[in-house]
């Protein structure tokens, strides 16, 4: 039986993409059907799907779907096939996982450039299922590896979204808790709502919830006080690029939190896939961070908008944390410490 995911899957007869509509979390479950690339690269860009090692496995599954719509005659298919992984890729360029995975499919048709497209299309399917797979295993082992730090009782703050939708199963940062609760394990979670979309909020405290873990809703600018009060022993966030330099981008705010960590004594863990890690890019100052509408900020979520129009608005998705600020980034391979350009470059010798 092969592994499978409700939030991101095939439809019955594998011709199109079935996704759990994030946007409309936690009060409505809907799911887009999707064969198109034009919808599919709005689903990323629109955060319908989000969270770096989902993005990943959908981009897998996307190229699969719509190479069986491709012309048939190479190299047209070639063409097409690169040309559409540029096009996806360019939906939102910070997080790693989607470049990765776009490769890992390109691959799969540069490796063999004489069969007919229709030959490819079988090794297309497996590969996209072998990056799911990979990542069901790779989120089993993060939270192992995050679980042992931490003790029955401890208070854990996080921020933004890295949970089972974000991911495949178990999550990244909220995974060790997740595992631990089904091992009967007790853990008190505050989770940052992270504005301006409010991941947190809608969709980390409601995984949390369902799971059986006490979750503690606060506000972005709370999180200084909880730590003052002693109720917070770690922090855990996701990634969505690592720098060679252990520089990492997540979630806006997360570099605040991260300062605060700091100033408190509180240790400050990243929590993703080595396939976050890139060695290309030096450090976090070399990132690419995407810049969001404003109206993200000035009306979304409101009956009417609370700022006055026309004021100007900054609105980046990411930031970066200064690697002298993390703890250590725990991947499926281990705990990475500093000097975190020899820990990280371990993971791929």
């Amino acid at each position: 039986m092969r592994n499978i995911v409700d939030h991101v899957r095939l439809s019955a007869d594998e011709t199109k993409l079935v996704i759990l509509d994030q946007r409309r979390l936690p009060l409505h479950r809907e799911y887009l059907v999707l064969a198109t690339k034009e919808r599919m690269y709005d689903a990323i860009k629109s955060l319908a799907v989000r969270g770096a090692p989902a993005i990943g496995i959908f981009a897998g599954f996307a190229m699969y779907v719509l190479a069986q719509r491709m012309p048939e005659a190479r190299p047209e298919f070639d063409a097409q096939f690169r040309e559409t992984a540029d096009y996806l890729n360019s939906s939102r360029p910070t997080a790693v996982n989607l470049s990765w995975a776009l490769r890992r499919m390109v691959r799969v048709v540069e490796s063999d450039p004489t069969s007919p497209a229709a030959a490819l299309l079988p090794r297309l399917r497996d590969e996209a299922q072998a990056i799911l797979d990979e990542d069901i295993a790779m989120c089993r082992a993060i939270s192992e590896h995050g679980l042992s730090l931490l003790r029955d009782g401890d208070g854990i703050l996080t921020h933004c979204n890295a949970g089972p939708i974000a991911t495949s199963r178990y999550g990244t940062a909220i995974g060790p808790m997740i595992l631990g609760a089904q091992q009967g394990r007790k853990f008190r979670v505050f989770s940052d709502e992270t504005r301006p979309l409010l991941q947190g909020a809608r969709l980390t405290s409601w995984e949390l919830m369902n799971a059986g873990i006490d979750v503690t809703l606060i506000c972005d600018n709370m999180a200084s006080i909880v730590m003052k009060n002693g109720w917070v022993q770690y922090c855990f966030t996701g990634c969505d690029r690592v720098a060679a330099n252990g520089d990492t981008a997540n979630k806006i705010g997360t570099s605040g939190v991260a300062i605060l960590a700091k100033h408190y004594g509180i240790p400050f863990y990243i929590l993703g896939p080595s396939s976050t890690v890139d060695l290309n890019t030096p450090t976090g100052a070399d990132i690419v961070i995407e810049e969001r509408d404003p109206n993200e900020i000035r009306e979304k979520w409101y009956a009417e908008p609370m700022a006055p129009e026309g004021v100007k608005c900054y609105n980046p998705a990411f930031d970066v944390t200064d690697h002298e600020l993390i703890s250590g980034i725990i991947t499926e391979k281990g705990i990475c410490r500093p000097p975190y350009t020899e820990s990280l470059k371990k993971l791929f010798e």
